[in-house]
């Protein structure tokens, strides 16, 4: 196939319904850039010979050294058949781990997949993850199982085992696919089950429970992966062959005389052929029968393969005639049996062909986009699509019907923005000169060469006189320039790239696709940010907006731009395009300014952003940068902020001390952001400090027995009373602690009493409020709209359902006398409102509770209280967010607030303080603050037309007073008490674990085992993977102890395992080392941590030491 030119691609994608935007997901080295490579070379992009070792989509210097996809990168290519001309728009994707936010970035723009499998390797923990990212964002997958060659070759297999082999596959991955229906289906109908039982008023004891879920009458057939159905084929992308069962379906139907459609649903499966009667019949294991696919099919590839390599050239030249194959002289000549193998199976078995066939057929076109897909895409947080407004729930219609129409709004969905040279925007490139200008260069040469003859003849004798003709020589030089810049047009056009890449600027690339409209070029568009709410847009604008743009009023969290530039993706290359039609990826540029990192753009503002990506990797890994030389820190700093624009994953943060902090996926994942930086965005010599190890600090209950597992006799716990008495004899003043861990305390001004006790949480609640994160953040915003007064945005029934479902979890969990009521008491969440933390509210004279917002109304309490609140809960939030031993957050942490006695400062503040009677002081302070409100809303919710309402009521002084000092202190009275709350309890660090998954096989898995017990590992679980020697072994590691893990590994073992670490949970964790000291008291153990340092006495109590 010839190389098309950019006019046949415009055309193509004018045919909605003939596209097709997959990408490739699988495995780290399972095969994808290779497939990637063969299928581009059907284009002619490139050469056939070099598919698999040109890495074409690899464009980076990095991924080509390391061998590892880094990034995903698009390409167009053309595809044929039966007169119908399809366009792929075709992404391939990393494979490692620590690239899997790249994944999301390219899974979130396509309708379908390829997941991609090594025939030897089989099923791996990147091919659950992406499996499980195609299932969340509901696009359809396809199956390739790649390097069948490696069956042949190195494990030596008879067709018959590799059949088996082949099948044990399929399954594996079919079961994965069945776990995630039937995950789907359970919760459906656990929705369906609690709706009904919300709507009916049935007796208790009539129920009748139906324990089968409806999972007998839902047909999943369509989503398991069979030859038999067309979505499975079997290649060999180094070899350039692939092949599904339709194409022996066919050849075979002639030569037996058996239909085609039987063929196909025989071909796969327990059936073999009776030649004598020429029937195929269901396979009896015990006679030993071969089933079809090994006899027709893998049996012949099998011989090409045995002929090929024992050099059997009489063999070869049989199976070469037989098929009809013209293979070249250099290709039968070559050393390589590789090369004839590439040479004859690309002719009979071609690649691409099978591949891009099963594509155009199986995978749908961006017109067949799923309804439950585009509800989804457009419900942000915990809101249902049936609670979005009208307008919104209007833009499903478009979505469905992929309208180019101008009446058709546009919407566009920006995955991620990469980051491009100069020199590779079309703009830049030196283009092809056209005749004229040709000819305009040629007639200049000719004048040019004319003038240097003249000059070279009359040099001689014009020497002497050169002083006094100066005046005459000059001006025909600026004649000359003059002619130049006149005569040559051209030579200007191939000087402004060497201009442009001397500007050193960093040109941002939107990775995006049209999901709806004609994206064209300087149209005016709107960027919608993530917590941009159409309501709010609505609420301002009722009517729509027939105006322009630029009179519109300003709507928190939307912008308008230009696109200015569109282009076509293929590869390396960029080609300027004036329009894009719907279901295209693009690329968009002059976005720099408006979109970060992914972004939502609409003509419409009644469209709500898109939800987020989701992510498998978590940033977890954190080093300090600084530049080498102090006066380059704003480069450093320009730096920083592009490489945060151009990496989806990376995170770029300023600590309190000043660092500038990068957290990023892992440890590949580093390297490649740290090279960025140095080389690309900053072009810097940077410092980098050691990894910055992240930790949890919560409390346990106290423990029973020491750490030798003897019981903690009188005469320890007597100890521990004494040592308790001592450490409050230390305790600064107004701080009082009981027997039970009460700490109350009092304000700097003593005008104030608090009371706070701290308890730890059950695993399964912190499990449930990490999980619930999104549904904490809604909620919090819902009740602070309540309580600012707008009533308008009203709670759907489902969203509702999903708060009660999330309250009825904890109350299960939270079951107890010390927990009784304390559901209902939850105050608030933390750090950040919606953090693994809870704040309980036991004072008799105050309530406020987190659930107000089931109430869809504001609770307007006239307590004393109630000007304070939000004091009380910064002080929280700020206890939370940075713990008392490392300063680092909080997690399953339960603050009480028994008491809050306000009683002296009322007094004070009403009968000794009147308005009239205010110090020069205080009325400088609450006028200041009655004329700047907005300087305290980062502590209080209640905007300033609130505030001024409130301060009209009776007591005016109080009200003043929670702006001015007063509820600073009560902030800090806050945050002490939790702190002193906590360092009365047993308190632990909790490490960052990594989930560790090695293949490796048994002659070295002794190394493997010695590598992590070194590093504090622990292995779950081992098994062998079916048919092969190897053995799947899975483990939890620290994140402290896995920097250099996986070249340890491969160093111990020469390369034959290779771990995947993925974050898995926080531990509390015994990897500080112990040391014993026996003293008068009983055993005192001392702990070092990663950290700093600190103590655990005989009780368990930690402490800085």
């Amino acid at each position: 196939m010839v190389l098309n030119s950019l006019d046949k691609m415009i055309q193509l994608q004018r045919n909605t319904r003939n596209i097709r935007n997959i990408c490739i997901l699988a495995h780290v080295d399972h095969g994808k850039t290779t497939l990637a490579d063969c299928l581009i070379s059907s284009n002619g992009i490139i050469s056939s010979r070099l598919a698999g070792k040109l890495r074409y989509m690899d464009s980076r210097e990095d991924e080509q050294i390391r061998g590892i996809t880094m990034k995903s990168s698009a390409i167009s290519l053309h595809y044929e058949k039966d007169d119908q001309e399809y366009l792929i728009n075709l992404i391939d994707s990393p494979g490692h781990v620590d690239f899997s936010s790249e994944v999301s970035t390219a899974v979130r723009i396509c309708d379908g997949c390829i997941i991609v499998v090594d025939a030897v390797e089989g099923v791996c923990p990147q091919t659950q993850a992406v499996l499980r990212q195609a299932w969340l964002e509901n696009i359809r997958p396809v199956l390739v199982i790649n390097k069948i060659d490696r069956l042949i070759v190195e494990l030596k297999f008879t067709p018959q085992e590799a059949y088996f082999h082949l099948k044990n596959i399929l399954e594996q991955i079919n079961a994965l696919t069945g776990a995630l229906f039937t995950s789907k289906v359970l919760e459906e109908w656990a929705k369906r089950e609690t709706e009904s039982q919300a709507s009916s008023n049935s007796v208790p004891g009539e129920q009748v429970y139906d324990w089968s879920a409806g999972l007998e009458h839902t047909d999943d057939s369509h989503l398991y992966f069979s030859p038999d159905q067309g979505n499975v084929i079997f290649t060999s992308a180094i070899d350039g062959w692939g092949f599904g069962i339709e194409h022996f379906a066919k050849l075979y139907s002639q030569k037996l005389g058996i239909k085609t459609d039987v063929l196909l649903k025989t071909l796969w499966g327990d059936y073999y052929l009776n030649t004598k009667s020429k029937k195929i019949m269901k396979a009896d294991q015990t006679k030993g029968k071969k089933p079809l696919f090994v006899q027709l099919v893998l049996e012949n590839i099998w011989s090409l393969y045995e002929a090929v390599l024992k050099k059997d050239k009489e063999k070869i030249d049989k199976i070469v005639s037989s098929l009809g194959l013209k293979i070249g002289a250099r290709e039968a000549r070559h050393s390589d049996p590789k090369v004839q193998i590439n040479a004859i199976c690309s002719q009979w078995l071609p690649i691409s062909n099978s591949v891009l066939d099963m594509v155009c057929q199986k995978l749908p076109s961006p017109l067949d986009i799923p309804a439950e897909r585009v509800e989804r895409l457009l419900c942000t947080g915990a809101r249902t699509f049936d609670s979005l407004p009208p307008e919104t729930q209007e833009l499903k219609t478009a979505f469905m019907k992929c309208g180019s129409d101008d009446t058709a709004p546009v919407i566009i969905f920006v995955s991620k923005m990469f980051a491009v040279d100069a020199k590779s925007l079309p703009c830049n490139k030196p283009r092809p000169l056209t005749p004229e200008e040709i000819a305009q260069r040629r007639e200049f040469a000719r004048r040019r060469h004319a003038e240097k003859l003249a000059a070279a003849q009359g040099q001689v004798p014009l020497e002497p006189t050169l002083v006094g003709n100066t005046s005459e020589i000059c001006p025909k030089k600026e004649e000359t320039k003059n002619d130049e810049q006149l005569t040559s047009p051209a030579e200007n056009i191939t000087l402004k790239p060497v201009i442009q890449e001397a500007e050193d600027k960093d040109y941002f690339i939107a990775f995006a696709r049209v999901f709806s409209g004609v994206a064209r070029k300087g149209q005016k568009i709107f960027v919608l940010g993530p917590k941009y709410d159409p309501a709010e847009f609505l609420r301002r604008v009722p009517l729509g907006f027939s105006a322009s743009s630029d009179d519109l009023p300003s709507i928190p969290h939307m912008a308008c731009c230009t696109l200015e530039n569109l282009y076509l993706l293929m590869g390396r290359e960029l080609e300027d395009l004036q329009e894009v039609p719907p279901g295209n990826v693009l690329g968009i540029g002059g976005l720099q300014e408006f979109v970060l990192k992914s972004a939502t753009l609409c003509t419409s503002p009644s469209c709500p952003p898109f939800i987020p990506l989701n992510f498998e990797a978590t940033p977890i890994v954190r080093v300090a940068v600084e530049p080498k030389h102090p006066s380059e820190m704003p480069q450093l700093v320009k730096g920083m902020k592009l490489l945060n624009q151009a990496d989806p994953c990376v995170q770029v943060l300023i600590q309190e001390t000043g660092e500038h902090v990068l957290v990023t996926a892992g440890e590949v994942h580093l390297q490649r952001c740290l090279d960025d930086l140095k080389e690309r965005f900053a072009k810097i010599q940077i410092s980098v400090s050691e990894p910055i190890i992240p930790f949890r600090e919560t409390i346990t209950k106290p423990p029973k027995v020491d750490m030798v597992n003897e019981e903690i006799g009188k005469q320890q716990k007597i100890a521990v009373i004494h040592q308790t008495k001592e450490d409050q004899n230390k305790l600064p003043e107004g701080v009082q602690v009981d027997a039970d861990g009460l700490i109350t305390i009092t304000t700097p001004n003593k005008l104030a009493t608090l009371s706070v006790r701290a308890m730890p949480l059950p695993e399964e609640v912190t499990q449930i409020l990490e999980e619930n994160c999104d549904l904490i953040r809604s909620m919090e915003q819902l009740t602070s709209s309540l309580n600012e007064g707008e009533n308008t945005q009203m709670i759907h029934e489902k969203t509702q359902a999903k708060i009660q479902e999330f309250k009825q979890k904890l109350e299960q969990n939270l079951q107890g006398r010390k927990w009784r009521n304390v559901v209902d008491q939850i105050w608030s969440f933390g750090p950040r409102k919606c953090g693994p933390n809870i704040l309980v509210n036991r004072c008799k004279d105050f309530k406020s509770s987190v659930w107000q917002c089931l109430e869809s109304k504001c609770i307007k309490d006239a307590s004393k209280y109630r000007d304070f609140d939000n004091s009380i809960i910064s002080g929280f939030q700020l206890a939370t967010f940075s713990g008392p031993m490392c300063e680092e957050p909080l997690m399953g942490v339960c603050f009480v607030l028994e008491k809050w006695d306000l009683s002296k400062f009322l007094g004070q503040g009403v009968t000794e303080k009147p308005e009239e009677e205010l110090d020069r002081g205080e009325t400088a302070v609450l006028s200041r603050d009655s004329k700047s409100p907005t300087e305290n809303e980062q502590f209080q919710d209640d905007s300033p037309e609130t505030l001024e309402k409130k301060s009209k009521r009776k007591g005016e002084t109080l009200l003043a007073d929670c702006y001015g000092p007063f509820s600073g202190q009560l902030i800090a009275t806050m945050k002490e008490a939790c702190r002193y709350a906590l360092q009365v309890k047993p308190q632990r660090l909790m490490a960052a674990m990594y989930t560790c998954e090695i293949m490796a096989t048994a002659e070295v898995l002794g190394r493997v085992y010695a590598v992590l017990s070194k590093r504090e590992g622990r292995v779950l679980q081992e098994e062998m993977k079916e048919g092969t020697d190897m053995f799947i072994i899975k483990a939890v590691l620290p994140v402290a102890e896995s920097f250099g893990f996986a070249d340890e590994i491969r160093k111990r073992t020469s390369g034959l395992a290779s771990p995947q670490l993925v974050f898995s949970h926080w531990e509390v964790h015994h990897l500080l080392t112990v040391t014993k000291q026996v003293i008068s008291v009983g055993l005192n153990f001392s702990y070092v941590p990663w950290r700093g340092q600190v103590g655990l006495d005989a009780s368990g109590v930690l402490f800085p030491a």
